[in-house]
């Protein structure tokens, strides 16, 4: 259903050192380059699934779940990014220009 690499984990490790381990919420991030899963900090709410996984409560909408699994928490050379069964589409290319986030 959910696993974490042990390279992700320790990113997270390091996050949380000497500070409250938070809810970590999966969710759908959407930004110009396409739409992807994500991370960030956020408590349960109705509708949500919570797994507990290497000491880190992670949340996600139970729809999501269903639809997502498996999932893998995995570091890469751009951070941490979360693989799953869901299929993306992507954007051709940057933003710049399009959304105004490039400066």
């Amino acid at each position: 259903m959910l696993k974490i690499t042990t390279e992700a984990k320790e990113v997270l490790d390091q996050h949380f050192d000497g500070k409250d381990k938070e809810p970590i919420r999966i969710y759908i991030a959407s930004a110009c380059s396409g739409s992807r899963l994500a991370l960030g900090l956020d408590a349960a709410k109705e509708g949500d699934e919570t797994i507990t996984l290497e000491g880190y409560d992670f949340v996600v909408d139970k729809a999501l779940l269903e639809e997502a699994k498996p999932m893998e928490i995995n570091l890469t050379p751009m951070g941490i990014e979360i693989s799953s069964s869901l299929v993306f589409e992507t954007s051709d290319g940057g933003c710049c220009g399009s959304c105004g986030s490039c400066g």
